[in-house]
């Protein structure tokens, strides 16, 4: 992004432990950003679970075309104790996602220095997943018959569209590429022969029509998740449908230090919208107000949201300054420190200037 230009954010504070996240994070953000002579302007959006309780929607009806006026959004966390959390997923995430077809989700598994997990002792783990966002087993077509008989039957059915799999098997080829990765693609077409059966045709059509320089490999998506447990320094790029990749990434997290150390971005390459930005922990409300949730999903996050908006330095930076963080102890208790998260936000925020090579 050109220095001297403004980054629009829409800030989705969210329910839970989103506004708290956020609050942190947010000031570290834009501090970064400066790094690339970008500043950023952010509107406040207050929708969320307390909007839908109030008003019985969770956002307007134009609210698709309220986040296209913005260069991104960031996001808190989704999910309110006296909604169902299905109503609560599609009354705002899922909508805003296949709203603006935002059909990738990036989703990187880092194990950082100063974070022991015993499930990652002795290796370096570094991997991306790639999620197709908009379609399969979370394709919301499907419904229920003879409801409260004996009888009842329920449907879900999984979308998988030639188009869709190319596009985000081209993502994260490119991913590999740039990673210089294995590209692992997560499958189960040894059982469903149909939708995971075109998964492989596609990918490997693509992979030796326009990337035969990345390295491609197909799991079973079981066989895959015990690898990943396993050998996690095995993997590089994981492309997988909605459900396996919503799965996998979670499963990945300790290998990070938990869920409070997973960021996330959705986004549509070759299309012109905002990214949407969260960290993929949920909303946590047994913390909500208490101080201790951890703020760095919610920085690497905004890492993430400047690195995709053309301010690498600033990206840069807030990492750097979240490893002296973790250096440094200032973290919150679910990563063995005191901090509360102001702090913990704060630390980040603070180490920004030696973060930044003159």
């Amino acid at each position: 992004m050109e220095a001297g230009r403004t980054l629009r954010v829409a800030v989705i504070r969210g329910d839970g432990i989103g506004p708290e996240v956020v609050a942190a994070a947010l000031p570290a953000i834009c501090d970064a950003a400066a790094h690339d002579g970008v500043a950023v302007v952010c509107e406040e959006l207050d929708w969320g679970g307390e909007r839908l309780l109030r008003t019985g929607a969770a956002m307007p009806p134009d609210a698709l075309d309220l986040v296209r006026a913005h260069d991104a959004i960031l996001f808190g966390a989704i999910g309110h104790p006296q909604i169902d959390p299905a109503e609560s997923v599609w009354s705002l995430v899922l909508p805003l996602r296949k709203g603006l077809e935002l059909y990738a989700n990036l989703r990187p598994v880092v194990g950082w220095d100063g974070l022991w997990s015993p499930a990652r002792e002795g290796v370096e783990v570094d991997f991306l997943v790639v999620r197709e966002n908009t379609e399969g087993e979370y394709s919301g077509i499907g419904g229920r018959a003879h409801a409260g008989t004996p009888l009842e039957v329920a449907t879900e059915v999984a979308v998988h569209s030639r188009p869709a799999i190319e596009r985000i098997a081209r993502c994260a080829f490119l991913h590999a590429r740039e990673r210089g990765q294995l590209l692992t693609l997560a499958t189960k077409s040894n059982v469903n022969r149909h939708g995971y059966g075109l998964w492989d045709e596609v990918v490997f059509e693509l992979g030796a029509r326009e990337f035969p320089d990345v390295a491609l490999e197909k799991n079973y998506v079981d066989a895959l998740a015990t690898r990943m447990v396993a050998r996690p320094e095995s993997l590089g790029v994981v492309l997988a449908g909605n459900l396996f990749g919503d799965i996998l990434s979670d499963l990945g997290a300790p290998f990070a230090g938990g869920l409070g150390m997973v960021p996330s971005a959705n986004v549509a390459p070759g299309l012109d919208v905002p990214g949407f930005f969260e960290p993929v922990h949920g909303s946590a409300p047994d913390i909500a107000g208490k101080g201790v949730a951890n703020p760095l999903a919610t920085v690497l996050s905004g890492a993430m949201l400047l690195r995709e908006n053309g301010c690498p330095a600033g990206a840069g930076a807030l990492e750097t300054a979240v490893a002296a963080a973790i250096r440094d102890g200032a973290v919150t208790a679910d990563l063995g420190g005191r901090a509360t998260t102001a702090e913990a936000g704060e630390a980040v925020r603070a180490a920004l200037p030696a973060a930044v090579t003159p």
